[in-house]
């Protein structure tokens, strides 16, 4: 059936069309012998092709197309009184004695185009009479068009500052505003009678409301009209042009109509006649049908309003003169009061413009922003957490604007609503809205630098640091979460202040929070606590907490308190390896501070998980050499508690699985014995008695190997050990002599030379680069060349 009304519209117009070509024929040719009656007879049966009723407002628009390009060929044919002889006064007259109304009007407007640039015209009469005249047409599509062609004809006719043809007070530029203003109106309540057409089907009430859509341009052309008339000041603007559009607006009760032409109001005139007839403007958005989609209304208003801000600081005083914030804060209040059907989504944005043209035109009010924020947060209260995806995009972008323009968290961490408006958010984007906050504090290198503004920070970021919603990490995405804890742990070493009072505040805010994260965010957010700390203890080396008053200051020893309660708590959920280190990182801090006790409490806290939670090979391997590595660097330590610690260590280092750890660990404890320092432990007989336990080690596992696989294996281990001789042998050990390095350079070639054992380019090489070492040594002289003289060696070739 619709396919059927197409075929039959293709065909009227296509009929419609021939009609005219017809008819402009003849009239050209009238035209061409000056022949007036017939021009005038060809081109009201011509304009008489415009009466017809059956075309939609699409196709009607192609036909008056054809029809309009035809009156300006006329038109110019009037102007010319030479050539047709009559005056035009006369020839208004005369075109009046049309058969049909329509083309009647049509020539009536053509005709008065030309009437109005007359110099005797009486300008206020011709304009009264043609739009008065045009109400004799009241079918909507066809009058529409009369009078689109009427204000299209006459746009540049009308009456303004510098008129050439004006005379006297009668041609004033309110008359053209009049004239235009009823134009307007009539055009209006013509286009929104369309509506009234619109019955049967929804299928084709959905097609008329798309066609009447498209003739919107039609009327909103009256307003842009109205902006480019010179003489409307701001002072007509305010008190006749704004109210008369404003009345027709609110009072057409059209929902299509209403929103166009607010749109249009907004776009065609000038920013500042906006700023200065703000309450007038806005007190009209209440009174609008409650469908009218008003948020996207205000939106440009507000971002147009911005954009005039922006442009020029000089202007800044007007928006505070016109109380411009408060205005568009109390609207945006009214219009969600009177809209109770609005969705959520709709009054967040209508906030976010605001915050926006807050932004711009007072960045420097922080209580206005926080006055935007607080006004969302009295909007949500009492709903459920947003899950409308929409809806939560447009708070994050509430949220987002502090920061993009301030570029310092530290700014928006005094806005008291905006955690307020941050719990409405679900746990998903409450924690994209935590990552947007810490990217931005990374981005801008900011530092939070008081325990306040902390805590404020972790209560922002609480989606990221805890579980919320009874959500559990199990349920999150793992590469998702270990970039949202590592986001986290960088931005620990973002809280900094010099007062190391206050930053012990902070530590211990710090700590508050992310002990209460859970067992699977301590591994990524704990260490960078204590790393954190031992940077404070740094710079509070040579205190010792000894020191008695009301209050009793930071000190290191009170830090590493809570340190070792921070640690012991990561030991105990599944991270001894990580704990181990810590413990290990602070036991070293202690020996910068020269606390021996708390130092010695570190080192036993990592050897008890050592040997109750390290039970992997390759684990243990890792975790004594840094035993052994940290001990080594320590100076703190009297006779007994190096002993016992050093006892541990070569004990451990002996009972590893397998023989090759073992021989490496037990030749590293040799440096636990020779720490070359000017004032560091230099026992050579111990360091001897390491390196000789090393060797029985490997040539057990010599042993072992020859037994498993029917050949020794690999010299690597007892080159290792050659090194280890070597370099004790230039430290100056007296137990480390020539004769012994000889023996064991022997010792490896015979291993080396037997049938059994299997080659290994890597150990050959190993072994090679070594004696060469001793050569060149012995080549270069000096003293270190004369201690070197004695050892024979035989480079393999």
């Amino acid at each position: 059936m619709l396919a059927q009304g197409f075929e039959d519209e293709e065909k009227w117009l296509a009929e419609g069309i021939a009609g005219i070509q017809h008819n402009a024929f003849f009239m050209h040719r009238a035209l061409d012998d000056n022949n007036l009656r017939d021009a005038l007879k060809y081109s009201a049966q011509m304009l008489s092709e415009l009466r017809t009723s059956r075309l939609s407002p699409h196709k009607y628009y192609q036909l008056y197309m054809r029809a309009f390009d035809e009156l300006r060929r006329l038109e110019i044919f009037f102007k010319d009184e030479s050539r047709h002889g009559v005056s035009i006064v006369d020839l208004y007259e005369l075109v009046q004695h049309a058969g049909n109304i329509l083309p009647r009007l049509y020539l009536l407007c053509t005709v008065g185009s030309v009437y109005l640039r007359c110099k005797d015209a009486p300008v206020k009469d011709v304009l009264k009479d043609l739009v008065e005249m045009c109400r004799a047409v009241q079918h909507p599509i066809r009058g529409l068009f009369l009078r689109s062609y009427l204000s299209q004809v006459s746009k540049d006719k009308l009456p303004d500052i510098g008129y050439e043809y004006e005379e006297g007070e009668s041609n004033s530029v309110m008359d053209a505003v009049e004239f235009v203003l009823q134009n307007f109106t009539e055009m209006n309540k013509l286009w929104v009678r369309l509506q009234l057409q619109h019955q049967g089907p929804a299928q084709i009430r959905e097609k008329r409301e798309k066609e009447r859509n498209e003739l919107r341009d039609l009327v909103g052309k009256n307003l842009h009209v109205l902006s480019q008339i010179e003489g409307v000041d701001l002072e007509m603007y305010k008190d006749t042009v704004l109210p008369s559009v404003l009345e027709q607006v609110v009072n057409c009760k059209d929902e299509l109509a209403q929103f166009y032409l607010m749109e249009c109001i907004i776009q065609v005139f000038p920013d500042e006649y906006h700023l200065q007839t703000l309450e007038t403007l806005l007190g009209a958005c209440p009174q609008l049908q409650p469908t009218v989609d008003i948020k996207t209304v205000l939106s440009q208003l507000m971002d147009r309003l911005s954009n005039y801000a922006a442009s020029s600081t000089e202007v800044l005083p007007e928006f505070l003169q016109v109380e411009a914030f408060t205005k568009l804060s109390t609207a945006i209040g009214r219009v969600i009061e009177a809209q109770v059907d609005m969705p959520i989504v709709g009054a967040i944005a209508l906030h976010v413009s605001l915050l926006t043209f807050t932004l711009r035109v007072h960045p420097d009010r922080l209580d206005y922003v926080d006055q935007v924020l607080g006004s969302c947060v009295k909007k949500l209260y009492g709903k459920p957490k947003l899950d409308d995806n929409r809806a939560t995009k447009q708070v994050v972008a509430l949220l987002s604007a502090p920061l993009d323009k301030y570029n310092d968290i530290v700014t928006a961490l005094t806005l008291s609503n905006y955690p307020r408006v941050m719990d409405h958010l679900d746990h998903e984007t409450n924690k994209v809205m935590a990552m947007v906050i810490i990217q931005s504090i990374m981005k801008n290198n900011t530092c939070i630098c008081t325990a306040d503004k902390v805590e404020v920070l972790f209560e922002l970021i609480k989606g990221l640091i805890m579980d919320l919603d009874g959500t559990t990490v199990d349920e999150v995405d793992e590469e998702d979460f270990n970039e949202e804890q590592n986001s986290v742990a960088r931005l620990i070493h973002m809280f900094h202040n010099d007062e190391s009072e206050e930053m012990f505040k902070i530590i211990c805010t710090v700590t508050k929070h992310i002990m209460s994260g859970g067992p699977r965010r301590l591994p990524f957010t704990v260490p960078s606590l204590i790393f954190s700390a031992l940077r404070l203890i740094r710079q509070l080396q040579g205190q010792d907490g000894d020191i008695v008053g009301e209050e009793v200051p930071t000190t290191p020893k009170k830090i590493f308190q809570l340190l070792n309660e921070v640690i012991e708590a990561l030991s105990s959920v599944s991270s001894p390896e990580l704990a181990l280190k810590l413990y290990l990182q602070c036991a070293e801090a202690a020996n910068d501070c020269d606390l021996e006790p708390v130092a010695y409490e570190f080192f036993t806290q990592a050897f008890v998980l050592y040997e109750e939670e390290i039970a992997d090979s390759k684990a243990q391997v890792t975790a004594i050499h840094l035993i052994i590595g940290s001990l080594q660097r320590m100076n703190i330590f009297g006779v007994e508690n190096r002993d016992t610690l050093t006892h541990k260590a070569t004990g451990y280092s002996a009972k590893l699985l397998k023989k090759p750890d073992q021989c490496r660990a037990v030749y590293a404890c040799s440096h636990l014995f020779w720490v070359d320092d000017q004032d560091g432990i230099k026992d050579g007989e111990r360091v001897l008695l390491c390196l000789k336990r090393a060797l029985r080690i490997a040539n057990a596992a010599q042993q072992m190997a020859n037994a498993a696989r029917g050949s020794s294996g690999p010299v690597t281990l007892f080159v290792e050990i050659l090194n280890k001789y070597i370099y004790y042998f230039e430290k100056g050990n007296p137990q480390i002599t020539s004769s012994t390095i000889q023996g064991l350079i022997e010792l490896i070639m015979t291993e080396m030379q037997s049938d059994s054992a299997s080659a290994l380019p890597a150990s050959d090489a190993f072994f090679t680069g070594t004696l060469r070492y001793i050569q060149f040594q012995k080549q270069k002289g000096g003293m270190l060349g004369e201690k070197y003289d004695p050892i024979k060696v035989s480079i393999p070739a």
